[in-house]
């Protein structure tokens, strides 16, 4: 199969995508396939005519237009097979504050929120109380994200979320573990427990090596786990995802669940949180690309 690899793009991702990229490209060649990289760092309209010669795009972006959307909107209208999320899902599960109010109609606990163009009145923050987390409403890699203990370091944090977009989420911060889920097709897998060396799993504890500590499968009873697993599968199937996705929660003290948020497209290097939970199943990476080949190809 000739496959058209995304990766790059002008997102603050970027980086991300691009060692995504380089572990996908290596996947899909093993794999037999003729790959050709496509960078979408000036935009994907350029690369129409590449796009048109292969049979299928792997999406390996990260965030941005790869992520929110558009260039899902993009190959939709070339009517060309592409692994990932549509559009109507991807602009759904970009906006943190729409998915979570989406997941929450369906009586799915979500951590207090609020979603402004500006800092919150004093009763809104009372109502959220302390601590507060301050994060971009449309980024993903937890870019922006910050915690406030103390409300002298709202307006720090808020100016640094608003360096990634114009919405800025302020949520209530949940005591307990970080917990994310991944889900292929119909099937949700192993359950990851991350733990941060920071108060919270920012970017630093995410990409810098020895940050952070990771479980899978996470010490949790089984009927636990299976129920977490649900949800992250109905979670997946509310939001209209396609083909894959990573449900990322916090289980409190009293192992109740909260969604933060789901990743239409999830890191894909071969150390992520999906493919290592994957691996915890059985599962190598090159196995884990052609599952999505697979679901992306399926109806064809």
């Amino acid at each position: 199969m000739k496959i058209g690899l995304l990766v790059g793009g002008n997102s603050a991702e970027r980086d991300v995508s691009l060692s995504s990229g380089k572990a996908i490209f290596k996947a899909l060649e093993s794999l037999g396939n003729s790959v050709i990289i496509l960078d979408t760092i000036n935009g994907i309209r350029d690369l129409e005519d590449k796009i048109m010669s292969v049979d299928l795009i792997f999406n390996g972006l990260h965030g941005g237009d790869g992520e929110n959307g558009n260039v899902a909107a993009f190959l939709e209208s070339l009517d060309v097979v592409f692994t990932g999320s549509d559009q109507e899902s991807s602009k759904i599960c970009m906006n943190k504050d729409l998915s979570k109010k989406i997941v929450f109609e369906k009586g799915i606990l979500t951590p207090k929120w609020i979603t402004s163009h500006g800092l919150p009145g004093q009763s809104e923050l009372e109502d959220l109380g302390l601590p507060i987390i301050v994060k971009p409403n449309d980024q993903g890699s937890t870019i922006g994200l910050s915690i406030v203990k103390n409300i002298n370091e709202l307006s720090s944090a808020y100016n640094n979320a608003l360096k990634h977009a114009d919405s800025i989420i302020f949520e209530s911060f949940i005591h307990g573990r970080e917990i994310t889920v991944p889900v292929i097709g119909s099937s949700a897998f192993s359950i990851v427990e991350i733990v941060p060396r920071n108060d919270l799993y920012d970017y630093e504890c995410k990409y810098t090596p020895g940050m952070s500590e990771y479980f899978c499968p996470a010490n949790l009873e089984i009927r636990l786990s299976e129920k977490i697993k649900n949800i992250a599968l109905k979670i997946h199937k509310i939001l209209k995802c396609r083909h894959y996705s990573r449900v990322d929660f916090l289980l409190d003290d009293n192992n109740k669940l909260w969604f933060l948020e789901i990743n239409t497209l999830p890191g894909m290097t071969e150390t992520s949180l999906l493919p290592k939970s994957l691996s915890a199943d059985g599962y190598n990476f090159t196995d884990v690309i052609q599952m999505i080949i697979d679901e992306a190809t399926k109806n064809l």
